[in-house]
């Protein structure tokens, strides 16, 4: 016999990982109920970069269709030296990635995505979301597990996820205090009308403009409606992660100074209200996120530097390895740990190769930098191990799903 027929999974965190759980779960016909801190269902935040191995979980859920509504699908990407625009190096995206891979890659507003995962999960249960519910933590036995909101409810099921994120109540609890170390970068942020801007500015692409301490992500979202602007750079003193805190313009113009007329041109369209900064820090891969009955999913799990473009993928492929262990096993703490032992080496990878890419980056000779991207060949190496990967029908770990 499997465990209860429909264990009741408990999430923390309504956002894109917890959603996706959601959804993942209520998919197979297992109860959800999702507990969210801020008063209102919503995202903040700008673009994300979603590849074939997320966006197959997207399909699986129905998504498809109201997704091509709005997303961007890049050509390519492009690493290009800061000054001049020498192109560094290319992956081809488009039409080859999606032949090689199962599904296109695309850009999309962070808030559309969260927008279509929300209807998704309110149109299988209108009830299961509740807002303005802080987690402080929980408490478990053989029999169940139960969650602690900060005005004091208490709400009971069988399996907890803590999917809220870098500062994760349960993470905290699970983990205990965790080393983070400052990567001496901050991240500037900001997105741009694309009528301010001159047609033909760039390609339908993502381009990595790469520099000495510093470099840029630019990219198209909503239909070529936005550009997408993100700005890492070297900063002596770090400051507070959040994605919401205002600076000023002129900073971020002064950061680029000297840069290639593109990055000018984007910059000086950004509202003069409308850069956000905020501090990158670094958290190294864990060997444990889970107790019998309680996991983590998402950054809250395995917190992962934006060099890369995928911490929201590894979220959604969360979601979905999570949902496949618990209608797979036969109770809780083995699902758990065949989620775990399924998820553990990926997302560790991906930290890793997130964390190596900033050096990458920021090679200050152009020689040496040619030399390194040609010796590292993105184009091969991530559609081997990174954007091949389906989450959908990768074998679990220690489980063995019905058919």
């Amino acid at each position: 016999m499997k465990m209860n027929k429909h264990p009741l999974t408990i999430i923390v965190g309504a956002g894109i990982g917890g959603l996706t759980a959601a959804a993942c779960l209520l998919k197979r016909g297992l109860p959800v109920r999702v507990f969210e801190q801020a008063p209102t269902l919503g995202e903040v935040g700008a673009g994300i970069q979603s590849s074939a191995n997320a966006v197959k979980v997207l399909y699986d859920l129905g998504l498809r269709e109201e997704l091509e509504q709005t997303v961007v699908r890049p050509q390519a990407f492009e690493f290009r030296r800061f000054d001049t625009a020498e192109l560094m190096h290319r992956i081809p995206l488009g039409q080859e990635h999606e032949r090689r891979n199962g599904a296109p890659y695309f850009h999309i507003h962070r808030a559309d995505l969260h927008e279509l995962l929300a209807k998704a999960v309110l149109k299988m249960d209108p009830h299961c979301i509740a807002l303005d519910a802080r987690a402080t933590g929980f408490e478990e036995d053989s029999d169940g597990v139960t969650l602690h909101l900060a005005d004091g409810r208490r709400e009971t099921g069988d399996v907890l996820v803590g999917a809220d994120g870098i500062k994760s109540a349960i993470r905290a609890q699970i983990l205990g205090p965790t080393p983070v170390s400052y990567t001496g970068d901050v991240a500037w942020r900001a997105v741009i009308p694309t009528d301010r801007l001159p047609a033909d500015i760039m390609d339908t692409v993502s381009t990595v403009w790469c520099g000495p301490k510093k470099h840029a992500v630019m990219y198209y979202l909503r239909a070529r409606k936005l550009m997408n602007f993100v700005g890492l750079v070297e900063h002596a003193h770090p400051e507070n992660e959040s994605w919401t805190q205002v600076r000023p313009w002129a900073d971020l113009k002064a950061d680029f100074e000297g840069w290639h007329p593109t990055i000018q041109t984007v910059i000086d369209a950004i509202d003069r209200d409308g850069c956000y900064r905020y501090a990158l820090n670094n958290r190294a891969p864990v060997d444990n996120w889970s107790t019998a009955r309680a996991t983590l999913l998402g950054d809250a799990a395995h917190p992962t530097l934006p060099y890369l473009a995928s911490g929201a993928a590894m979220a959604i492929e969360d979601g979905e390895i999570l949902a496949r262990c618990l209608a797979a096993c036969d109770n809780v703490p083995d699902a758990l740990q065949s989620y775990q032992n399924s998820r553990m080496d990926r997302t560790a990878a991906v930290v890793r190769e997130s964390t190596e890419n900033r050096d990458l980056y920021r090679i200050e000779d152009e020689d040496e930098m040619r030399r390194a991207f040609h010796a590292k060949n993105m184009s091969k190496t991530r559609s081997e191990w990174l954007y091949s990967y389906d989450p959908l029908t990768v074998p679990l770990a220690g489980a063995k799903e019905h058919t």
